[in-house]
């Protein structure tokens, strides 16, 4: 017995300690650093180690990624920042007013604006985390004009006169205050949840939420208490960082370190808050030593491709068992459904017939006159927003349809850039041939990127391929490191060797057809077996393989068709731009992709345009900070209003008034308009297998 506990015992430490000894050894085999270095990374660890035990809270509370983590801090660090360089505060007051300010954003924001989504599906909460992420970056741009300045990447000096070296590194009070406030931060953390009957309450809060409900203990409260406690780890994580390095200019953080902490977060299988620690501080070790061994332009890129592999790992080799927990609110990540077809008697009335035929009027004649309306430049922004579309209906394919979750589509968009920018400076191919290749390539590309599905469903799937499209368009799509991809301009060869294109209203026709094109394919998959299929697999994945359906095939179609749409728009795209611009891939647009779908409302094709609309719309017609501003607070007013995006707000309120319009006219007559159960999830399981079943050939 005494043999067998100490055998647990091992494996149970190697659990915990062995993802962040085997981030330390990689680094001593690939990237050596001298002692000062490996000090740094341990700093850079620490910070990182704040973020990502802040995310460990929020989801233990919420079950859900809180991917403003990072941004919480930003406000309350740039204010005292001004505080201390430009109104001559000590250290001292500020830094306690700091910490007190934190704390109340963190209770305000989940008040005002988590609280509101208690009962949402998980799915739009994290999306509302995205758009309070860019709502506080947007006031982290707008404090410094209190104080007539704007950031600059400002340093603070901490209060402790100190200074010693390790080889030589020189270490000032800043590290020093990094090595001791951030190590006690965190064992407070660790000791409030442990020991203290508020930990306990959180931690039978965040296990089972509605039986600690009917126990007495206040899950909203202890909600508040949580994110104020996060919030509080990100100011201090953003505050010693400016000591450092200063504030991020621009007022955000950078994905880097958002994906440093989501990476210590799969390395700790989410629960176990020792390995977070630990592998946050073996990911800052490695990412000193590839910094110290690359270049500045270089470093950055292999750092996003090594955590993407340590994130890939850490999921595809854990346990099956240990991702039951989170299958368990599964449904929380699934899309929301198809928008339900209007009834036999809604559809025959005059007004809808008349209101169908005005409509298809006034979206034909806008489309096909608006070009002439316009200038030029204008004209190619309408030509990008229809592209920016058809990259929205590949997610609408791939989470409204089939209900897999994808942050990684500006990586798709980007791979069919670059191998369309490749097709045509190599073979010299005009963009039909150009863009069919890459979707192509798009589509063989997303069905080996969506070999994890396989295993990992919603916020796992989303880290994954939001971890796969940064390292991919950071390096294996950078011009930097592989030579076929294209740095030169891309010519906009004659369609078919005869048609000439090269003007904006030329182009934005050009683009319109296949918009169209990629619409009319798009509702015939969706009327097809396979779209009955993708939809019979998201509302019950089960229940779809008991009628003989493949899930493994169906999940990697459901890939392959979204790579091929988006591969597709990004074909067109670098022919758009005529140069392939790495940049404008990477970073978070990705999440822009998905916050876009999301508001238009993924239940609908008609939801990518007004989500295209919304959210590309705001970025080049506004300016500046303005931008962050509609899309973040825009974003939150539309999933507060309409979780189903602004196309289901719109079918809904056709219903309401067609519904309308029939009761006046039928009033007394004692007909009733009968509509689809469409109240419970289970119904519209049982409606689309029932479409399915339908569908089956007889067995042979």
């Amino acid at each position: 017995m005494a043999n067998r506990d100490a055998g647990g015992a091992v494996v149970e430490t190697a659990r915990w300690l062995g993802p962040g000894l085997g981030l330390v050894l990689v680094q001593q085999l690939l990237f050596p650093v001298p002692a000062g270095a490996l000090v740094n990374g341990v700093i850079l660890g620490i910070i990182t180690a704040l973020v990502a035990v802040g995310m460990y809270l929020i989801y233990r509370a919420n079950r859900v990624l809180n991917f403003a983590q990072a941004q919480l801090g930003v406000l309350p660090a740039v204010i005292v920042t001004l505080l201390i360089v430009e109104s001559g505060w000590p250290w001292w007051p500020a830094m306690i007013l700091g910490i007190v300010g934190s704390i109340a954003l963190g209770v305000v924001c989940e008040f005002l604006i988590i609280r509101r989504f208690f009962k949402a599906p998980r799915l739009i909460v994290t999306v509302a985390t995205l758009g309070l992420g860019q709502l506080l970056t947007f006031l982290g741009l707008l404090a410094p004009r209190w104080w007539d300045t704007r950031v600059q990447g400002q340093r603070i000096d901490a209060p402790l006169d100190v200074d010693f070296t390790i080889g030589t590194t020189v270490f000032d009070g800043n590290d020093v205050f990094v090595l001791v406030v951030g190590p006690l931060a965190l064992v407070a953390t660790g000791a409030l949840l442990r020991y203290s009957s508020v930990g306990v309450a959180i931690r039978a809060a965040a296990a089972r939420p509605e039986r600690a409900n009917m126990l007495g203990i206040p899950v909203k409260g202890l909600q508040s208490v949580v994110w104020g406690l996060a919030t509080l780890l990100a100011f201090l994580a953003m505050i010693m960082r400016t000591g450092i390095a200063g504030l991020p200019t621009g007022g955000d953080t950078g994905l880097l370190l958002l994906l440093r902490a989501l990476a210590a977060l799969m390395l700790g299988r989410m629960v176990d808050l020792r390995a977070i620690l630990v592998a946050s501080i073996g990911i800052g070790i490695v990412q000193q030593g590839v910094f110290w061994n690359s270049s500045s332009s270089e470093a950055p890129a292999q750092m996003a491709a090594i955590l993407a592999v340590a994130i890939i790992a850490s999921l595809v080799f854990r346990r099956a068992d240990s991702f039951r927990t989170d299958d368990d609110n599964t449904g929380g990540w699934q899309a929301v459904g198809d928008v339900r077809p209007l009834s036999a008697a809604l559809m025959a009335l005059p007004i809808q017939k008349l209101m169908r035929v005005a409509g298809w009027a006034l979206v034909v004649t806008g489309a096909v006159v608006l070009p002439h309306l316009v200038g030029p430049n204008d004209s190619l922004r309408l030509s990008a927003l229809l592209i920016m579309a058809i990259v929205l209906t590949s997610l609408v394919v791939l989470t409204g349809w089939a209900g897999q979750i994808s942050l990684g589509q500006a990586g798709l968009f980007a791979a069919g850039a670059a191998i369309g920018g490749w097709l045509n400076l190599t073979f010299n191919a005009d963009l039909i041939v150009a863009c069919l290749g890459a979707g192509v390539a798009g589509a063989a590309i997303a069905a080996v990127a969506g070999l994890p599905a396989l295993r990992l469903r919603g916020m796992y799937l989303a880290v994954v391929t939001l971890a796969l499209a940064l390292a991919g368009t950071a390096w294996l799509l950078n011009p930097d490191f592989f030579d076929w991809v294209p740095d030169e301009r891309i010519p906009r060869l004659p369609l078919l060797g005869r048609f000439d294109y090269d003007t904006p209203t030329r182009f934005y026709y050009v683009t319109l057809v296949v918009t169209v094109l990629a619409v009319v394919a798009l509702q015939g998959i969706r009327h097809s077996r396979t779209g009955r299929v993708l939809v019979a697999l998201r509302e019950n994945e089960a229940g779809a393989a008991a009628f003989g359906v493949s899930v493994v095939r169906a999940k990697l179609s459901a890939f392959a068709i979204s790579g091929f749409f988006a591969a597709l728009a990004g074909g067109l795209f670098v022919h758009h731009q005529q140069a392939y611009d790495v940049g404008f891939y990477g970073g978070g647009s990705g999440i822009g992709f998905f916050i876009a779908a999301v508001i238009g409302g993924l239940g609908s094709i008609f939801g990518a345009f007004l989500g295209s609309l919304w959210f590309f719309g705001t970025f080049w017609w506004l300016e500046g900070r303005w931008r962050l501003f509609a899309s973040g607070i825009g974003g939150l007013i539309v999933l507060l209003i309409a979780p189903d995006g602004v196309a289901g707000l719109v079918y809904r309120l056709r219903q309401m008034f067609l519904t309308n319009v029939w009761e006046r006219r039928h009033r007394g007559d004692g007909q009733v308009i009968e509509e689809p159960d469409t109240d419970h999830a289970l119904s519209d399981a049982e409606h689309h297998l029932e479409e399915l079943d339908d569908s089956m050939e007889p067995a042979s």
